[in-house]
């Protein structure tokens, strides 16, 4: 009877020990904390799949879908992660694919994330993506070559401007709603003045404010390569977004010679501003 006391003893010693062991290694296992940062299928290429995230702390990553594909991410030991993964080579007749992040840290130690989602697209869903993408890029296109209309006064006379500006460089210092400043050309013709075309060359600094969408002082200079040259300090006033691509602004700007007062005159326009095609800095 003693003997059997202390056999039962020991069979439970040895089953509380696995049970512990298992319950501390799973309290570990959610111990590397995963913060994504992006997790998206861009319009322009829908077969690929962008995927980045930080860790708690630095780790070898690898990609675990649901499908049993392992796909590494990070190597070497590190806290930043991303990749790029192809969807055209993942074969799944679903819409979405469940993955988890594997994470070995310093210490050989594994543990996995949570379970998260990716998008698969049909082929039928590519074709409808890319050609909404192109007539997205057409409209912006027609969008983009539409010029600015203007009133003018010069000499107390008033005329009909059309007017057409092209953001070359646009430079950016953190946010990423609108640059800080951007240098520009434009080209501008008065209906029925004596001086029909002018071409400018300028820089405009643009301020976001709340309740509009910016305040953006600028200076040019310009000619009507004829002579006439001179300065037109400006001020745009950014209204509304359309399409969250272009913005639509009213801008006032007076243009002088200096030496030549009779050659002054004042400009009061209506257009749409977007830095989607130029230079970025």
């Amino acid at each position: 009877m003693k003997n059997l006391f202390i056999s039962l003893l020991c069979l439970f010693s040895f089953f509380s020990g696995e049970l512990f062991g298992q319950e501390e290694q799973s309290a570990g296992s959610d111990s590397i904390e995963v913060y994504i940062i992006d997790s998206y299928v861009p319009p322009e290429n829908p077969n690929r799949f962008i995927l980045s995230f930080y860790t708690s702390e630095p780790c070898k990553t690898k990609l675990l879908l649901e499908n049993g594909l392992e796909l590494p991410i990070s190597t070497e030991l590190t806290d930043n992660h991303r990749t790029e993964i192809d969807l055209s080579k993942i074969k799944s007749k679903k819409n979405k694919i469940n993955y988890t992040i594997s994470m070995e840290n310093g210490q050989g130690i594994v543990s996995k994330s949570e379970t998260f989602e990716m998008d698969v697209k049909t082929t039928d869903e590519i074709v409808e993506t890319k050609s909404n993408y192109f007539l997205t890029c057409l409209a912006g296109g027609i969008v983009f070559l539409t010029p600015s209309v203007a009133a003018v006064s010069a000499n107390g006379k008033n005329y009909f401007e059309l007017n057409k500006e092209i953001p070359l460089v646009s430079m950016y210092s953190g946010g990423f709603n609108y640059p800080s400043g951007y240098f520009s050309i434009e080209y501008s013709y008065i209906f029925k003045a004596l001086r029909k075309s002018y071409l400018r060359f300028g820089y405009k600094h643009l301020y976001e404010i709340p309740k509009i969408e910016y305040l953006s002082p600028g200076l040019n200079g310009y000619s009507d390569l004829k002579g006439n040259n001179g300065i037109s300090p400006e001020l745009s006033v950014g209204l509304f977004k359309i399409y969250n691509v272009f913005t639509l602004y009213t801008r006032y700007r007076y243009n002088f010679s200096p030496g030549h007062a009779a050659a002054s005159f004042s400009e009061f326009s209506l257009g749409l501003y977007s830095s989607f095609f130029t230079f970025h800095w």
